[in-house]
Order: structure tokens, then sequence, then C-alpha cells
């Protein structure tokens, strides 16, 4: 018998007698610390009382590289902490050398974007009714310039130059930054310039307003884009991030620029940039072949 085994079997009886755990949950502590044993074994350690933190960050290390997702390798680590704990209330071992040792960072799931026939189908809205034309330019406008949905709501009519095509947008950290507007999104805000005085108090600033006459809120962008998502009759759900990322997404997909996606976006590291993206990896070989001198040198 593998003489790490025993101890791992006094604690499963232990916290199926003491702690009234379901066979389901003692089943995946046995097939965790199972794990455990076999990648210890591997590395010739026969006792729990050698084992150290180093040691069980290797473990952690060597189970992201058989390729455990970081939360699996997370639960996997937890199943173990309890038991070295057990360990130690028991006066089996001095310490809990798995204590503090965490898991890789969790991936976060890319977010999802609209195609580009999607989107030509969510910004192909006729109607002249005012609260339509508002809508439409606000679709039009944070899918022309990538904002984020607190700098939409955020601006003022100072904050446009349509003779330049130009919006000047305060992001995080109050950082601004100039961007382009395309001709479509001009074309959407001119027609709800036109109405918007019937919004507006006297001295009002915001640009996009609320049937209250006040500045609109962040929930009734999110609430009326997904309103018009249905309407449109799109087959997932519309959020103002998801045009976001489709801006980031296409304008990438088209210029193969990350630096220039990220200054449109106002990312101050460019790794927030790159997780906006999931070009696939033909595309990033395309623009590699076309891009560097090596690649392109003739032999």
């Amino acid at each position: 018998m593998n003489p790490l085994l025993p101890d791992v079997q006094r604690f499963l009886t232990h916290i199926a007698s003491q702690r009234g755990l379901s066979p389901v949950t003692i089943n995946n502590y046995q097939r965790h610390l199972t794990e455990f044993i076999d990648l210890l074994t591997e590395q010739q350690i026969k006792s729990w009382q050698v084992l150290d933190t180093h040691q069980v960050r290797l473990l952690a290390k060597q189970l992201h590289q058989n390729g455990i997702k970081a939360r699996s390798i997370a639960t996997k680590l937890s199943a173990l902490r309890s038991f070295l704990e057990y360990m130690v209330k028991h006066s089996l071992l001095t310490f809990n050398p798995a204590k503090g040792v965490s898991a890789p960072k969790l991936d976060k799931p890319l977010p999802k974007n609209i195609s580009v026939d999607d989107m030509d189908q969510l910004l192909a809205i006729d109607g002249d009714d005012p609260l339509t034309l508002r809508d439409h330019c606000m679709m039009e406008l944070m899918y022309s310039s990538g904002l984020r949905l607190s700098e939409l709501v955020n601006i003022n009519l100072g904050d446009i130059k349509l003779s330049a095509k130009e919006i000047m947008v305060t992001g995080k950290g109050s950082k601004q930054r100039l961007l382009p507007i395309t001709k479509t999104a001009i074309e959407t805000m001119r027609l709800w310039l036109k109405v918007r005085p019937d919004f507006a108090e006297p001295g009002e600033k915001a640009l996009f307003l609320s049937k209250q006459k006040k500045r609109i809120s962040t929930r009734s962008v999110q609430m009326r884009m997904e309103k018009w998502g249905l309407e449109q009759s799109l087959p997932s759900h519309v959020n103002p991030h998801k045009l976001r990322h489709s801006f980031a997404t296409h304008m990438l997909e088209s210029s193969g620029n990350l630096r220039a996606v990220q200054t449109l976006l106002g990312h101050a590291d460019l790794a927030t940039t790159q997780v906006y993206t999931h070009l696939d990896f033909q595309h990033l070989a395309e623009v590699y072949d076309k891009a560097h001198p090596r690649a392109k040198r003739k032999k």
C-alpha cells in the first residue's frame, strides 16, 4: 500500500462520520487527494510530514501544465488544504503547507461580440419617434467609437464636434480622449439633436436625456439596448459592453493594429485590449506574415 494513503483513508472516514458529508462529496475528496498522492509518488515523496509549501506550489503548477483549469485546481487545493488541516489538528503535522497556496488566476471569460451582419441588422432602425432617434444615435455612437457605457451617458453637448467628426469622452481615472465618429453616427446624431430640445430643461448639458428630462441612466441604456436586440430579432442578448467589444473586435480584424485599438478603447495596458479580442490564429498568422520583416523576406 502507498504510505501516503492510510492518512487519507482516516481523513475520509472522519469527514464521513463527523461532518455528515454526502457520498458524492466524499468521493470528490477521495478523487482529488488520490490525484495528489499520484503526483507525490512520482516525485518519490512517501510521507506527508516532508511536504512543504514549495512542493505544494509545484503540485499546483504541475496540474496547470497538465491542462487542468484554474477553477478545478482551486477545488483540488481546497481538498488538500482541508486534509492537511485535519493532519495538523491531530498532531500529525506541525503546520499546513497548503495554507496560503492559491491556484493560478481564473481565466476571464471572453466577452462575446456581435457579428458584422448582426450589427447591421441591429442598427437598421426605421422610425422618427424621438426615443427611437435617441436610441439609434446611442447605439451608433457606441459602436462608432467603442465607448464604455459610463462614457456614453456622461457625454455633454460641448464634447461633440460634428464638423470635425470628433467627440471628447472622459474614461476611467478621469482621463479624456478624443475619438473619431463615423459618418453614420453623425447622421443619427443630427436627427437626435433636432428633437432633443423636447427633452431638455433650459441649460441642460447632457447629450442623451430621458423622458423625465434628466441625463439618461446607465440602467435605462441597458434596458433600451436589450429591447432593440429583441425587436431587431438578433440571435443573442444585446448590451452596451457587447457593442464596445464588437467595435474592438471588428477594428482589430480589419486593421490588425492592436496599439491603435488600445488607444481608441482608452486602455492603459495593452494586455487589457488583448482580453477584448479573440482573433483566430489563422488571422494572426496572416497579419504576422504581412508585417514581420523576416516573414516577408524571400529565401
